[in-house]
């Protein structure tokens, strides 16, 4: 966090604040599984469509990009590469189609089948290493719950 000259504020302080320490985590984690990752040839936001398809088969595109933190035109392009792979395959809605959604095929489910067991094994290592983080994926998702829209609303702000 940079302040502008004239507020007072040291780099170690700023450095304190819930939103900066969460972003210089989350750098760190992504940083080091990125790593795990690309040694196995694979990029993060592969691994954030694969993560994401196990979780909900038969998710939209626009869900996707939701879910994988990109915008809906890099999704398309990601898909594309990813059909063009093997690793996904399109295919209409059955009730509106309109409506696209994503399957992972089965050369896709085993990738994503042996990346989980990778994402797994790394969180584990990282958690082991820092005994007082325990709980703190409960933590976080309760943040993210009551920061989306939805989480507002729900507790009456911004109605």
């Amino acid at each position: 966090m940079c302040y502008p000259s004239g507020v007072s504020g040291s780099r170690d302080r700023a450095q304190e604040f819930l939103p900066d320490l969460l972003a210089r985590a989350a750098h760190m984690l992504i940083q080091g599984f990125a790593t795990e990752l690309r040694q196995r040839g694979v990029s993060l936001p592969v691994w954030r469509v694969l993560a994401a398809l196990v979780a909900h088969p038969g998710e939209t595109v626009s869900g996707l990009a939701e879910a994988c933190l990109l915008q809906q035109p890099t999704m398309t392009k990601l898909l594309d590469r990813l059909v063009r792979e093997g690793l996904v395959a399109r295919e209409p809605d059955a009730r509106d189609r309109r409506v696209t959604r994503v399957a992972l095929t089965s050369r896709g489910t085993t990738l994503a089948a042996e990346l989980v067991t990778l994402a797994e094994r790394y969180e584990a290592e990282v958690l082991a290493r820092h005994p007082r983080a325990e709980g703190i994926k409960e933590v976080l998702t309760d943040i993210i719950a009551g920061s989306s829209p939805a989480g507002h609303a729900r507790d009456g702000e911004g109605t």
